[in-house]
C-alpha cells in the first residue's frame, strides 16, 4: 500500500510540506529585505546562498521537490475532495460554513503556481544559465557583484510588478487560511487553535507585504 494512498496521510503531507514553505519565506524575505538597507549585504547574502554547496546540492533540490510536491498535491486533494461532494444534499450552501481564504484555495494556489514559473524564469534558470552553463561562479559583473543590480533590474517593468504584487496578494490569501489548515492536520491540541490562527493571520499579512514592498522600492528607486 503507498505511503499516501490514505487521506489523513496525504493532508499530513500537505501540511509538512505547507510548513516547509513557511519557514522558505521567511528565510527568503529576510535576504530579500536587506537590499532595502545594503546593496553590499544583499550581494554577500545573495553569492553565499548561490555558491554554497549545501544550499545548492542539498537544499535547494530539496526545496524544488517541496514547491512541486505541495501544488501537486493540493490539485489532488482538490480533485478528490470534489469528487466526495458529487453527492447533492438538500439546501446546502458551502459558503455557510466556508471563508473566501478556504473555497478560493484552489484557484488562489494556481496563480502563486503561475508566478513561481516567471520568478523561476526571472531569477533561478538564469543563474543556473550562468553558473553551470557559462562556468561563471564568481558573482561579479564589471568588477563588483552583479545580484543587486541585477534584482533592481528585474523590478524595473510596470507589468513585472504589478503581477508581483497581485501574486502576494494571493499568496496572502492562501496563507490566511492555509496556515492553520497545516497545522490543523498536524493534529494540533485545540488549545493552541487560537495562537496559532492569530499567528497565521500575521504571518499572511506581513510575509506577502513585505515581498511587496521590495518590488515597490525596487521599482521607484532604481
Amino acid at each position: 500500500m503507498s505511503v499516501l494512498s490514505s487521506s489523513i496521510a496525504r493532508k499530513v503531507a500537505m501540511a509538512l510540506s505547507a510548513l516547509f514553505l513557511i519557514v522558505f519565506l521567511i528565510i527568503h524575505l529576510a535576504v530579500n529585505l536587506t537590499s532595502l538597507f545594503s546593496a553590499e549585504v544583499f550581494n554577500e547574502a545573495s553569492h553565499f546562498m548561490g555558491t554554497n554547496p549545501l544550499i545548492q546540492f542539498a537544499m535547494q533540490p530539496v526545496l524544488i521537490f517541496g514547491v512541486v510536491f505541495h501544488f501537486v498535491m493540493g490539485f489532488v486533494l482538490e480533485i478528490r475532495n470534489k469528487g466526495a461532494r458529487n453527492v447533492k444534499y438538500a439546501k446546502f450552501n458551502g459558503a455557510a460554513s466556508s471563508t473566501l481564504a478556504s473555497r478560493s484555495m484552489i484557484y488562489s494556489g494556481a496563480t502563486i503556481l503561475a508566478f513561481l514559473v516567471l520568478h523561476f524564469a526571472d531569477f533561478w534558470i538564469p543563474e543556473l544559465n550562468t553558473k553551470y552553463v557559462l562556468g561563471d561562479m564568481s558573482g561579479m559583473h564589471n568588477g563588483e557583484f552583479r545580484y543587486f543590480e541585477e534584482l533592481q533590474h528585474k523590478f524595473v517593468p510596470m507589468w513585472r510588478v504589478a503581477f508581483y504584487v497581485v501574486a502576494f496578494a494571493l499568496l496572502a490569501l492562501h496563507l490566511w487560511h492555509g496556515f492553520q489548515s497545516a497545522f490543523q492536520s498536524m493534529g494540533f491540541n485545540n488549545k493552541y487553535t487560537k495562537c496559532v490562527k492569530n499567528f497565521g493571520k500575521i504571518y499572511a499579512i506581513v510575509i506577502p507585504l513585505g515581498f511587496i514592498i521590495v518590488a515597490l522600492c525596487h521599482h521607484f528607486n532604481h
